[in-house]
């Protein structure tokens, strides 16, 4: 493994472990803030915020490091952060940990800037494992992150924060002194729109790139199953305490990276892309069913393997499409589809947490049903990009 990519994966890393750390506490501390038992409306605005100005932001981000370059908006994206972690320790009231978010929202592009850093060093062929890499690097950054963020909280609700902007300070040095700007052959220098849609307008100009862009939403809302509800699920059904729950997210981060290191690339490599992602499907369906239907603590324990097994399904679909567009519109097309996930991240934490607690008295596991049934919806796209594959793509 390059030295770039050896910085990009680490950078990564720190930086998931920052958001691990906090994420066992983030319902605690609405409660503490808000001053209110029933989490209600206000946990799922609190998720869907941070999707909400990665929609608008994040393809113009993309775009912005098309023109200006990778680094730059690394750096910006890392030390808006940690600023960010340490607003989020002192902040008083409610409003202000909304916007709190809201910053954290408008700086989290590395993602998108570091796919594309992927995509710009990286030969198409090994697109697919590269991407599992770094869904790897994001992994392996939960495995310490929420243990600790759960340890931590027991102790001061805020003190994982703290750690988080310690944590991205120390990437955002990381970041300064080591890592290069990619080479590329010709830097795109077009006029950069501020409106978050431009994007969307050039994206719809490739007919074989929409289908993917359709399911990668899916698969965003159907993942935000877990992101949303995973915390509250497991302490209204199971009582877990917050360090029982930082555990659980700490062995899905080691689970989630061991499949996205040495089980993402393989797979596609040998089976090809799309029965990967077939494969990706069928695993995440059935454990969605099988978590809903859980009785017990160490069932939902068991089935974090199967969990993070659905969980290659990404990496699959970046490599698509990455070869859909030339080099100098990665950025942009990593911004794109940031923002098209980020937008189904709006959507989904709202519906999902509205659902579940409309429902978790009767029947808690309803949403995690609902969420295995809307892959159902896949199929219909997948069919139409293979009808689609002897259409010439417009540039």
């Amino acid at each position: 493994m390059n030295r770039p990519i050896a910085v990009i994966l680490a950078t990564v890393a720190l930086t998931a472990t920052g958001i691990g750390l906090t994420m066992p506490v983030i319902p605690q501390l609405l409660r503490e803030v808000g001053h209110t038992g029933d989490l209600g409306w206000r946990y799922g605005a609190f998720l869907a915020l941070y999707a909400l100005m990665q929609f608008v932001f994040a393809p113009l981000l993309g775009a912005l490091s098309d023109r200006f370059g990778r680094r730059p908006l690394l750096l910006m994206s890392l030390a808006g952060a940690a600023v960010d972690y340490l607003f989020m320790t002192v902040a008083p009231t409610l409003w202000l940990l909304f916007v709190g978010r809201a910053i954290a929202g408008i700086t989290g592009a590395v993602s998108a800037v570091a796919s594309a850093y992927i995509a710009d060093v990286t030969p198409e062929e090994q697109r697919a494992r590269r991407f599992g890499q770094l869904g790897a690097a994001f992994g392996i950054g939960f495995i310490a992150g929420p243990a600790i963020g759960g340890l931590l909280g027991g102790v001061w609700t805020r003190a994982p924060f703290l750690v988080a902007a310690a944590l991205n300070g120390i990437t955002l040095l990381i970041a300064l002194f080591v890592l290069k700007e990619p080479k590329r052959r010709d830097r795109e220098m077009a006029t950069v729109s501020l409106n978050p849609f431009a994007p969307l307008r050039w994206a719809f100009g490739f007919p074989l790139l929409l289908p993917l862009l359709g399911t990668a939403v899916l698969l965003t809302m159907i993942g935000e199953v877990g992101g949303t509800i995973w915390v509250v699920y497991v302490e209204d059904k199971f009582a877990w305490d917050p360090l029982t729950v930082g555990i659980s997210l700490a062995l899905f981060g080691l689970f989630h990276a061991l499949a996205q290191a040495f089980v993402a690339g393989p797979v596609s490599e040998r089976l090809g892309e799309k029965k990967a992602l077939l494969v990706s499907i069928a695993a995440d369906s059935a454990a969605y069913v099988l978590v809903g239907l859980a009785t017990r603590g160490w069932m939902a324990f068991m089935l974090l393997p199967l969990l993070c097994l659905g969980g290659i399904g990404a990496p699959v679909l970046q490599s698509l499409m990455t070869a859909e567009v030339d080099e100098n519109n990665q950025g942009r097309l990593q911004g794109v589809l940031a923002g098209l996930t980020s937008l189904a991240s709006v959507v989904a934490p709202l519906a999902i947490s509205t659902g579940y607690f409309a429902t978790r008295a009767t029947f808690p596991g309803l949403v995690w049903i609902g969420g295995a049934a809307l892959y159902l919806l896949c199929v219909p796209l997948l069919v139409s990009r293979r009808r689609l594959q002897g259409a010439p793509a417009r540039p």
